[in-house]
């Protein structure tokens, strides 16, 4: 399925292709936490950034290997380069239309990330 994904003000939208049953971390780390973020990471093939590409800044912390990318004009981030996974991408499932037929939330911890990025690498390959 492809999923449309925009942040809230529509300066930036994308697509990824999808299952239509959904499987995504919930991660307890200080950002995701934070923002509420549902991850689904996907290969890089299967994302396609449709606009607003001048509309994204770029935020990094502790190692600098995320790229946390937010709407410069709404302050959304409804994608970004994962640092468990920079063959790909990982989308947030809040900002998905149509919202997927069914949503599966594991539980992530991230603030172990060290202990457990290995969990999530085999998420960013091709099928």
């Amino acid at each position: 399925m492809i999923y449309k994904g925009s942040c809230h003000c529509g300066a930036v939208e994308y697509q990824v292709e999808a299952p239509d049953i959904v499987e995504c971390q919930e991660c307890n780390c200080s950002i995701c936490s934070k923002s509420g973020y549902l991850h689904l990471i996907v290969p890089k093939s299967k994302f396609k950034l449709l606009k607003g590409e001048k509309n994204i800044t770029t935020y990094t912390f502790d190692s600098g290997e995320a790229k946390h990318k937010f709407c410069k004009i709404c302050g959304i981030k409804s994608f970004y380069i994962p640092r468990s996974n920079p063959d790909g991408y990982d989308v947030n499932v809040r900002c998905l239309d149509p919202q997927p037929e069914q949503i599966i939330i594991e539980q992530f911890d991230g603030q172990n990330w060290e202990q457990h990025a290995h969990k999530l690498s085999h998420l960013s390959k091709e099928a």
